[in-house]
């Protein structure tokens, strides 16, 4: 399925992407913690939420060296298309 219909059937949730990408890379979030200086439980609150502050989301993209703003502006330019 491509992404454009993924974002169709569902709404974006940022604290999905993120772990899905972490557990996908096989990092820990202990891994993660460690490189954006957070703790493992706030890292958790971020998995269960849809939002996420924008220097947050910098500091793990680049941690986990995945671009998040595209995913989002992606998911966007799709809802237009609808």
């Amino acid at each position: 399925m491509d992404s454009r219909r993924q974002y169709q059937e569902n709404e974006l949730h940022i604290g999905n992407l993120i772990k899905s990408e972490l557990v996908k890379q096989g990092r820990s979030i202990t891994w993660l913690s460690s490189q954006v200086n957070c703790t493992r439980e706030n890292l958790y609150k971020v998995f269960r939420r849809s939002w996420i502050y924008t220097d947050l989301l910098f500091e793990i993209s680049e941690a986990l060296n995945h671009d998040f703003f595209k995913d989002c502006s992606d998911y966007h330019k799709s809802r237009k298309e609808i």
